[in-house]
């Protein structure tokens, strides 16, 4: 097991369970590793309601409810689709708090404009426009991936 993810998790546990909130994710790049972090911690029952992984964008749209619309005219790896991956999310979920990841881990598919490492996340409450950032990560795909776990684990953590 991870130390780090897994004291991020435990942090973000009792971050949500103190203030009385559901979780749910959202990932593209991560395959579902926010989602298995997570539940590494016991007692996550209390606090994950659930986890979409949608690495295509027909599950995006499917799943998430994500407009094909915005699918071509921004891509994957952009604000407006974590934006509305996050809440798709909380639209099909029971979860008061969301997280959305989608990134180009690599080692192939970046492009000028988005590099290989480009990841975009958004943290969305309930009722509230959701908080949305771009990193760029340096590495391979494993650290990539692990990098962009780490930010959202860390968002969900400080986000109320």
């Amino acid at each position: 097991m991870d130390a780090q993810l897994y004291e991020l998790a435990s942090r973000v546990g009792a971050h949500l369970k103190a203030r009385g909130l559901m979780a749910v994710s959202a990932e593209s790049c991560t395959g579902g590793w926010v989602a298995k972090v997570l539940t590494d911690v016991a007692g996550s029952s209390a606090w994950f309601e659930r986890g979409f992984v949608t690495y295509s964008n027909a599950a995006k749209t499917e799943l998430l409810g994500v407009s094909p619309q915005t699918l071509a005219r921004f891509g994957a790896v952009s604000e407006q689709t974590v934006r509305e991956m996050a809440e798709g999310a909380l639209r099909h979920s029971q979860a008061q708090l969301a997280v959305a990841i989608s990134g180009i881990a690599g080692p192939a598919g970046g492009t000028p404009g988005r590099p290989v490492g480009t990841v975009w996340l958004a943290w969305a409450r309930r009722g509230a426009s959701p908080r949305c950032e771009r990193h760029r990560l340096c590495g391979d795909r494993e650290a990539v991936r692990r990098g962009a776990v780490i930010l959202a684990l860390d968002g969900m953590s400080r986000f109320d």
